[in-house]
């Protein structure tokens, strides 16, 4: 028996129809730009012959109603099944405002979108016969109804979760989740700038997760293309749509038997990732170009924050001396596969910066890294190759 299945993945689209844009200074991705790159990608992917659609959060702008039916919507009309799960962004607050909704109205958006019971923001659901997604919602808040800095899944959550994982055998189990729960920058779950695109007991999933067999985790939130692995637990985090380089992602799994049913070796169960890219649209000819720029020009102050904070800790005056040559530092992390090399900085300096690469260069000399963030065939049960 064999098992074969293409999906897609868009995340972090954060919907803003045009009424409901607004600005900030410090805003990285163009939210402008959001409704005719989905436009363009569902067409895309309406020619691939899909047999589902995932979206791993940051659906919407910040909460907004409107923008939650535009998509849930325009998702009811795909050819294919979509399944979604909620981002910070989707619910800013735990109760619903003037301007957003809250925890409790999210699942009724999206009733066909996984959330068959409304009354739960989280769920399961199998997606084909030995395919089963697992949706989980890692937006935490405060008791006055304030979302925390970090993920976190609560308590009931993972009751529910320890329930479904002990009926998954014999499945293929897919994972989503909003917030990172293995690392995708170096020292992402110790450094402040990186812990809050984490989940804060994201130990304790894990721990889960490894006793139950899962091998396949779906992430967005920090928007950048990267596949991390711990043992045989792979995650891959997806950029934004609506951030530069405007990716999404279609994966092919397959998996082949042999004739008593047995899995002929770990390499016959593989996943093929491959990384599409948004160029243009109407009002943006050349939108790599503007996105790139764009992020470009609002560096300076996130630059300063990771050079002057643990565990560089440079004073101020040293630091603004090494921004301009990380204009794009952070633009090169979010599409994949760079390295960094800066012969400028001092040793120490460019060594740390070495590290954030794809490919990175050692003390020793020794090449370390594989250029697998965008293409690359995912081997489970054993290691991630290039294409």
């Amino acid at each position: 028996m064999s098992l074969r299945f293409r999906f897609g993945i868009i995340s972090d689209p954060h919907i803003a129809l045009p009424h409901t844009i607004w600005d900030s200074p410090h805003r990285f991705h163009l939210v402008e730009v959001s409704i005719p790159a989905i436009e363009q990608v569902l067409d895309h992917l309406t020619q691939l012959d899909l047999d589902f659609l995932l979206l791993p959060g940051d659906l919407t702008q910040h909460g907004e109603p409107e923008n939650h039916a535009w998509l849930a919507d325009r998702l009811s009309r795909l050819p294919f099944p979509a399944y979604v799960i909620p981002g910070n962004h989707d619910i800013p607050h735990a109760f619903a405002t003037d301007k957003s909704i809250g925890l409790k109205e999210f699942p009724h958006y999206y009733q066909k979108f996984g959330y068959s019971d409304p009354n739960q923001p989280y769920y399961t659901c199998k997606l084909l016969p030995g395919v089963r997604l697992i949706g989980l919602n890692s937006n935490f808040f405060d008791a006055a109804g304030q979302q925390i800095a970090t993920g976190r899944l609560d308590d009931n959550q993972f009751a529910w979760l320890q329930q479904v994982l002990s009926e998954t055998a014999g499945e293929f189990v897919l994972v989503m989740v909003h917030h990172n729960v293995l690392e995708h920058l170096p020292g992402q779950s110790q450094n402040p700038m990186g812990q809050r695109y984490m989940l804060s007991n994201a130990p304790e999933l894990l721990a889960l997760l490894r006793q139950a067999g899962v091998q396949l985790l779906l992430t967005g939130h920090l928007h950048v293309q990267d596949v991390a692995q711990q043992g045989n637990l792979y995650e891959i985090t997806t950029g934004s749509l609506v951030s530069y380089p405007h990716p999404y992602r279609v994966l092919e799994f397959y998996q082949d038997d042999s004739p008593n049913g047995e899995l002929q070796s770990t390499h016959d169960t593989q996943l093929e990732i491959q990384s599409h890219h948004i160029t243009s649209v109407p009002g943006f000819p050349d939108l790599s170009h503007t996105s790139r720029e764009w992020m470009g020009d609002r560096s300076r102050s996130f630059m300063l924050k990771l050079l002057t904070q643990p565990p560089l800790n440079l004073p101020l005056e040293a630091a603004e001396q090494y921004v301009p040559s990380l204009r794009y530092f952070w633009a090169d992390i979010a599409k994949g596969d760079s390295q960094f090399y800066f012969p400028e900085f001092p040793p120490r300096l460019n060594r740390y910066f070495a590290q954030f690469g794809a490919i990175a260069l050692q003390e020793n000399e020794e090449v370390v890294g594989e250029a697998i963030d965008n293409q690359a065939v995912l081997s489970l049960g054993g290691r991630l190759r290039s294409l």
